[in-house]
This record gives structure tokens, C-alpha cells and sequence, in this order.
């Protein structure tokens, strides 16, 4: 079996336990360890050519539905607050460094628009791995280039993403 496919078994399995904590602590300590493994970076996270996206969905599990994805930025990339609608997903850095936030819902509108407000910034550096739950919101900040390996609950695609609007920093 190559690389990818051992760790798409071994998420599988340990979402198939049917504990979630445990299950979700023993995907981001697969993450880790893939993400470590020069071999498996060189691989699954190679450069893109100019103009390809810098999410690719490398393996996506049928039964589960879970999906294991390569991101490569070349550039610096700010991103805004965002969660992943009805989906969890681990973020594992493999290299460069991301300066994460979390942000908490304080109010929402009446159109469903969350509103929210920073509550903590953290790095994240290689070998680093964060699980965000169903809701949690998060933004990253990138001014080098990064590589990071990113499991989605569900694919991330097919996904509606909740409205955010900042009005706390």
C-alpha cells in the first residue's frame, strides 16, 4: 500500500470506533506523524503549476465520506473567518508556519449571518496539527509559502459554509 492509502485505512478505522474524542484525537496524531514523514510531503504536497488550485482532494473515502486534501500556497494568503458548515476538519502543517485565529459567535442576525469576535491567535509550525470542530470558526494569515494536509469530515466542496461578519477584532 502506499502512504496516502495506509493513512486513509487508519482514519477509517479510527472513525469507524465510533468514539469521537478518541477517534478524533488519533486522526490528528496520524496527521502528525504524516506530516513529519519527508517522503509523504514530497509526495502528496509537491508544488502546483501557476494557476492550479492549491486545495487537491488526494483521497476521499466512499463510505465515510471523509476527504484527505494537499494544500500548497506559494504566496502570502490572509484568510477570513470561516467554518465548515455542517463539517469537521483537522489541519495538519507540514511546512512553513500559518498564524491561526479562533473566533467566537457573539450573535447572529436575523438572516443567519453569525456574528463574530477573535478570542485567541496561536502559530502553527511544522508538525502542528489543530482539530476544528463542527461550528468552530477559524482564520488563517500566511506570509510564506506553506504546505498543509487538511482532513475534512465531508468533502468540503459539496459543503454551504455559514455567512461571518467580524465585529470585534
Amino acid at each position: 500500500m502506499t502512504i496516502l492509502k495506509d493513512l486513509a485505512v487508519d482514519i477509517s478505522l479510527a472513525l469507524q470506533m465510533g468514539l469521537r474524542d478518541t477517534g478524533m484525537n488519533t486522526i490528528c496524531e496520524l496527521v502528525s506523524n504524516a506530516v513529519k514523514k519527508t517522503d509523504f510531503v514530497r509526495t502528496y504536497l509537491s508544488d502546483r503549476a501557476v494557476g492550479q488550485d492549491v486545495r487537491e482532494v488526494l483521497y476521499e473515502d466512499e463510505e465515510l465520506g471523509f476527504c484527505i486534501c494537499g494544500h500548497v500556497y506559494a504566496d502570502a494568503a490572509i484568510g477570513s473567518p470561516h467554518d465548515h458548515g455542517s463539517s469537521w476538519a483537522i489541519y495538519g502543517q507540514a511546512e512553513g508556519e500559518t498564524d491561526m485565529s479562533e473566533w467566537t459567535v457573539v450573535a447572529e442576525k436575523s438572516d443567519g449571518t453569525k456574528l463574530v469576535s477573535k478570542t485567541s491567535s496561536y502559530t502553527m509550525k511544522a508538525g502542528d496539527v489543530r482539530f476544528y470542530d463542527i461550528g468552530v470558526v477559524h482564520s488563517p494569515h500566511r506570509t510564506d509559502p506553506v504546505r498543509l494536509l487538511r482532513v475534512e469530515g465531508e468533502n468540503l466542496d459539496n459543503i454551504r459554509r455559514s455567512d461571518i461578519e467580524v465585529v470585534d477584532e
